[in-house]
């Protein structure tokens, strides 16, 4: 905690009147606004970078066992996949993952938002199927799904020294292609919905989003739920959205 001498010794901004303070946020505002058309650009550039086949099997092993690349997305079309330092040698290890890993993993906002735009989360370690089920029960993680990782798979996706997130598609034949990469502390923001689904290749998949031709997308808003209340129609939340009578600005 900081201490009072701290806080003394800190050369503080100038107490202003509330109309300055106003006039001064106002001003922010309009940088803020250019950051977010600024990062809404960045990624729309995502969205049209070129993919590279995954040509190569990898093996992981499960809750249930082995499984493959293909198996991750759990039938969905997007895959997210964090490789987390969980091995032997890590610090903390068994009893913990590594420090910025764990932080990264209490910051995953529900995963139900995401698979709402086909997309899955996963996590993938060198630790066992035993030890991470013991970590995931311990620190609250049981939603996310966390794999063991078995072969070069690690080495071959730029995350056998550090971690990273790497973004997969799955195509109409069931074809894999890595579509994205982001590391260091191009990690350390992520863990909200959006966070991730401007990191895939259909992104929020809403109309306002600048994307090729022919990519998904629908009304923004209208698809949103409780996290517990997908798969069922709502019109309710429809009108209200259509009949709000504060205007959300993107």
């Amino acid at each position: 905690m900081t201490s009072n001498e701290q806080i003394a010794a800190l050369k503080k901004p100038t107490v202003v009147s509330a109309e300055e303070w106003e006039r001064a946020w106002q001003a922010m505002l309009v940088k803020e606004k250019e950051h977010t058309r600024a990062r809404d650009a960045l990624a729309a550039a995502r969205r049209t970078m070129p993919w590279l086949a995954v040509e190569k099997e990898y093996s992981f092993e499960g809750p249930q066992g082995k499984v493959t690349l293909l198996d991750l997305f759990e039938g969905r079309r997007q895959l997210v996949l964090y490789r987390a330092f969980y091995d032997p040698g890590v610090y903390g290890w068994p009893d913990h993952a590594c420090v910025g890993c764990s932080l990264g993993a209490d910051q995953v906002s529900h995963l139900a938002h995401l698979h709402a735009r086909d997309t899955t989360l996963a996590y993938a370690s060198r630790g066992s199927q035993e030890n991470i089920a013991r970590l995931k029960q311990r620190m609250g993680w049981e939603r996310i799904p966390w794999y063991t990782i078995t072969d070069d798979f690690d080495k071959d996706f730029g995350v056998d020294q550090w971690h990273g997130h790497n973004v997969f598609f799955r195509d109409e034949n069931d074809r894999v292609f890595r579509t994205y990469f982001t590391n260091n502390r191009g990690d350390e923001a992520l863990g909200t919905v959006w966070s991730y689904l401007d990191l895939t290749p259909l992104g929020r998949q809403e109309k306002w989003e600048e994307s090729p031709a022919g990519y998904p997308q629908t009304e923004t808003y209208k698809w949103w739920r409780w996290h517990d209340a997908y798969g069922n129609e709502d019109k309710k939340w429809s009108n209200v959205v259509d009949n709000a009578t504060v205007i959300l600005k993107l």
